[in-house]
C-alpha cells in the first residue's frame, strides 16, 4: 500500500470512527414519542393519550398552536391516520366553538376541560357544514380525531386528555 491510500484510509477510519461517536448508541433507546413535525402542515406533532378506564389510546397529534395555525385547522386535507390528529390548546381557557367550513373528512371533535378530562364530544361532524360545534363550559383545548374514531375505541365524556 503507498504513503498517499495509508493516508487515505487512516484518514477515512478516523472520519467513520468519530461519526460512530456521535450517533446514539445501541444502549440509547430512540423514543418513537420524540417531538416531529407532520409533512403536510409543517406542524409540531407530539404524543397524545386519551385514558378511558384503565385502557390507553396512543395518538400523534399535530400542535395548532397559532391562531392562523387554529383558523385552518384540518381544512382541505384529504386523510388523516387512524391514530393521528390535531390538537388546539386554549390558553386562556374558554368556551369553544368549531365548524366544518372547508374540512373535507369527517372529524370527532373532542373538547377537553380545564381538569383534563373530556367534556363532550361532537361526533362524526359533516364535512363542509358551518353549523357551530361547541364546547360545554371551558376547555383548555379541543382535539380532532377521525370521525366515528372516539366511538371505535370507547372514548367518551370524563375520559382523561394527556399530551
Amino acid at each position: 500500500m503507498s504513503m498517499t491510500h495509508r493516508k487515505l484510509a487512516m484518514a477515512l477510519t478516523a472520519i467513520a470512527l468519530g461519526l460512530a461517536a456521535c450517533s446514539p448508541g445501541t444502549g440509547e433507546a430512540r423514543s418513537s414519542q420524540a417531538v416531529s413535525v407532520h409533512p403536510v402542515s409543517g406542524l409540531k406533532v407530539v404524543p397524545l393519550t386519551v385514558t378511558h378506564g384503565s385502557v390507553r389510546h396512543s395518538f400523534r397529534v399535530e400542535v395548532a398552536a397559532s391562531p392562523q395555525e387554529q383558523a385552518r385547522g384540518l381544512m382541505f386535507r384529504t386523510t388523516m391516520g387512524a391514530d393521528e390528529g390535531m390538537i388546539f390548546p386554549m390558553s386562556p381557557p374558554r368556551g369553544a366553538s368549531f365548524w366544518m367550513r372547508n374540512t373535507v373528512i369527517p372529524l370527532d371533535i373532542i373538547f377537553v376541560g380545564v381538569d383534563g378530562r373530556i367534556t363532550n364530544i361532537a361526533a362524526n361532524a359533516i364535512p363542509y357544514d358551518e353549523r357551530p360545534l361547541s364546547s360545554v363550559g371551558e376547555v383548555k383545548a379541543v382535539l380532532e380525531l377521525n370521525g366515528g374514531r372516539a366511538a371505535q375505541l370507547g372514548i367518551a365524556p370524563g375520559d382523561k386528555v394527556e399530551w
